[in-house]
């Protein structure tokens, strides 16, 4: 028995003196990989900073035709980038509307592959005198958050500047000789107006487009000093709004009591879509959305932040929003309903006495998971024409959604992501669900059978879609540092 026990031991011992050799050789050649990198991007910072900002400089505006030739200049910038950073095939693919560029380098047919999304397209800079610099004219400045200066520019942080990390990573990877498995490019130009011709190339380039994961950055972390990892997006669906009254503008004093004002008119019908507890009133708006049990929401309130510091930061006196939920269920978990935009009548300097013919508004609805976007606005379409009054025509226009998305925290890929951020941050990063909505993501869980993995490296307070959007120099080159870990691990785990 005790020569039996001797044996049992002494093998015992050995496999862990095995085990706890390997373990220490891995530390030693990750410590390395991770100088490496760290190396190559203080050798190479000016020039990452500098490509960026020229891509930054063209106005990709999608949205507005009058930047067409724009935006197709900036597909071809980002197809000779893709190039550049050894991409062996690289594609400028046409549709109906903007070009979708692919581009992929595939080093062995038996390593996994991960598809990587973004897009070139940016929001309208709009209102431009609300900038302290223009938005197209990028310059790099400290803030408070960002002592070592951010780049202020349309699109730096959504999403030309989380994109771009991408391609710099591939870059040092296949000029160092890094690259673990095979990754394909899908950057496209109309994700800010809804990716009208993108569902249509994904289902017709299944076999072209296949992976074991796809990598997105075009999300946020907590802070600088807590990554977290996106594991949910809400849906979204946009309409457009019109009421028409009298069949032409009116003097307000010979008309004015005597007809409906299509602006008083319109506004009343949006006050009523909330009700005193900012509850949404369209009947059954309700009727899917996802109530996560009180343990969810104990987790997500473990995520650090402070209620005074997200009231200074927005210059206000108290938040608002539904009854019987924080300010972060707010904002991710729970469906909301905006105006984005409203007008009609005279707006222009002085005085007009007039009742105008027309009145309009831009309304989003940010939608949870199991809310059909499509069943939404037909349900917003049917009771907005509903509580018109008399007296108005109304008119909605449909313009385009999305599905929610929740993505697992069990997947390789999200372990993969975690160990990346472990290795750059040297913290566990806090899974975290988005107010935000990238409608494609569920589409490519449809048609390509793959799970989404969101990296962000970007900050609520960089002000995407907003005057003064910015970029930390940091968290643009964290990105780059950070992402080939993700690769490695990725790779690693798959076996």
């Amino acid at each position: 028995m005790r020569c039996k026990y001797t044996n049992s031991f002494n093998i015992q011992t050995i496999l862990f003196y095995k085990k706890f050799i390997t373990f220490r050789t891995f530390t030693k050649i990750q410590k390395i990989a991770m100088q490496n990198i760290q190396s190559y991007i203080q050798e190479h910072k000016d020039k990452f900073l500098t490509e960026l900002i020229e891509l930054l400089k063209i106005p990709s505006i999608s949205a507005d035709s009058a930047y067409k030739k724009d935006t197709i200049k900036t597909a071809d910038v980002v197809a000779k980038s893709l190039k550049e950073a050894g991409c062996d095939v690289v594609e400028i693919c046409e549709t109906k509307g903007y070009p979708i560029i692919y581009a992929h380098k595939i080093i062995d047919k038996n390593l996994p592959t991960v598809l990587v999304y973004g897009h070139y397209d940016v929001q309208p800079p709009d209102p431009i005198e609300l900038w302290d610099s223009p938005p197209f004219e990028p310059v790099i400045k400290p803030t408070d958050l960002h002592p070592d200066g951010a780049i202020f520019a349309r699109g730096a942080c959504d999403d030309k500047g989380q994109m771009y990390m991408h391609v710099k990573a591939m870059e040092f990877m296949t000029s160092q000789n890094q690259l673990p498995c095979n990754v394909k490019f899908m950057i496209e130009g109309e994700e800010e107006v809804g990716s009208v011709n993108l569902a249509k190339y994904v289902k017709e380039n299944q076999e072209k487009l296949s992976n074991d994961v796809i990598l997105i950055s075009d999300t946020g972390m907590i802070a600088k000093d807590t990554p977290s990892i996106t594991t949910g997006l809400r849906g979204l669906s946009y309409v457009e709004v019109e009421v028409t009254g009298p069949n032409r503008d009116l003097h307000s004093g010979l008309y004015g009591g005597a007809v409906a004002n299509p602006i008083n008119v319109l506004t009343k019908m949006i006050a009523s879509l909330h009700d005193e507890n900012n509850h949404i009133t369209i009947p059954g708006f309700y009727n899917n959305v996802e109530e996560l049990s009180t343990e969810e929401r104990a987790q997500m309130a473990k995520a650090p932040f402070s209620l005074e510091n997200y009231k200074n930061a927005l210059d206000i006196e108290s938040v608002y929003g539904e009854a019987g939920y924080t300010t972060n269920e707010r904002n991710s978990i729970r469906p909301t309903l905006d105006v984005n935009g409203i007008w009609g009548g005279y707006t222009g300097e002085g005085a007009k006495t007039v009742i105008a013919s027309q009145a309009f508004a831009k309304i989003s609805m940010r939608l949870v998971p199991n809310q059909d976007w499509k069943n939404i606005t037909t349900l917003f379409k049917n009771h907005f024409e509903s509580i018109a009054p008399k007296g108005v025509k109304v008119k909605v226009t449909p313009h385009h959604g999305g599905q929610g998305y929740v993505t697992p925290i069990d997947s390789i890929g999200y372990k993969a992501a975690s160990k990346a951020y472990q290795d750059t941050f040297g913290k566990i990063p806090i899974p975290q669900r988005s107010g935000g909505s990238i409608p494609i993501v569920s589409l490519f869980e449809k048609e390509l059978k793959s799970k989404t993995i969101l990296m962000g490296f970007g900050l609520d307070s960089d002000a995407i879609h907003s005057p003064n959007e910015h970029f930390g120099v940091w968290n643009y080159l964290k990105g780059i540092e950070t992402i080939p870990s993700f690769y490695k691990h990725f790779t690693a785990l798959s076996k």
